[in-house]
């Protein structure tokens, strides 16, 4: 019973080993104080002045460190997420999807923000503004899982995620944060198509599967207007994808050549 336990924590090695050192993290910058909590959050976020001052480090660094919500509230879901994609992909495609997530929404973000400034249409206040957290790495594991969801559900699960993202960005007037999420559920679904089959489903998987989209939706909206905008849009999106989809299937069976007789 021992030996089948480690078995199965062994499968969940690299989400254990984040979600333990988020807890770490979390309790030193609790420990010492707010002062130097905000030094620290500071000094590990992806902001324009950091990555402008050549703070390469900060792409990783920044995905230890988080800003808002008791650990507690978020860990549960982050661990759903992460656990089932390593338990579909294994370790290293997880790991895979999570930088291309966390890393590349953070610099095409930065990049949009950067262009914005040049052009006039944003703040220079948000040159300084403090960017770190998980929340781009889960999306983009979120957006890796499309891959793996059985096909007759893929194309709803698609655009249901899809407009919600447009739902989320739109709904809080291109809040960056936000653009960087749909950015990165994106990457992801581009990163899952390479990942091959995945293990097979099972019950406690598909529990997995309703706790990381919940956590992966909240993320995404967490204030009445944007759940009323995106659960609308989300349901239209779905329904569209999902009959797309369908009329597909429909064309590419009567396009088949009919059986010849024997």
């Amino acid at each position: 019973m021992v030996l089948s336990l480690l078995r199965r924590l062994v499968r969940l090695r690299v989400t254990l080993g984040y979600t333990a050192a988020l807890v770490a993290v979390a309790a030193v910058l609790l420990a010492l104080g707010p002062h130097f909590r905000e030094q620290v959050i500071w000094h590990a976020s992806t902001n324009l002045h950091n990555l402008a001052h050549g703070r390469i480090g900060t792409l990783i660094g920044s995905a230890f460190v988080i800003e808002t919500g008791p650990i507690y509230i978020w860990l549960p879901g982050l661990f759903a997420i992460l656990g089932l994609a390593e338990l579909l992909w294994h370790s290293r495609r997880m790991v895979v999807a999570f930088v291309v997530g966390h890393v590349g929404a953070t610099l095409l973000v930065a990049a949009g923000l950067a262009g914005a400034l040049a052009a006039g249409l944003a703040s220079w206040s948000i040159v300084n503004a403090t960017d770190v957290g998980m929340s781009y790495g889960a999306v983009g594991v979120l957006g890796a899982l499309t891959a793996a969801i059985p096909r007759q559900w893929r194309a709803a699960w698609t655009g249901w995620w899809l407009a919600v993202a447009v739902g989320s960005a739109v709904g809080t007037f291109g809040d960056f944060t936000n653009v960087g999420h749909g950015v990165a559920l994106v990457l992801g679904m581009a990163v899952g198509t390479r990942f091959g089959h995945p293990a097979h489903w099972t019950t406690a998987r598909y529990a997995l599967l309703a706790v990381a989209a919940a956590f992966g939706y909240l993320i995404m909206a967490n204030t009445g207007l944007s759940i009323l905008t995106t659960s609308t849009l989300g349901v239209l999106g779905a329904l569209t994808a999902a009959h797309v989809s369908r009329r597909r299937a429909v064309r590419r069976a009567l396009l088949m050549p009919a059986p010849q007789p024997a």
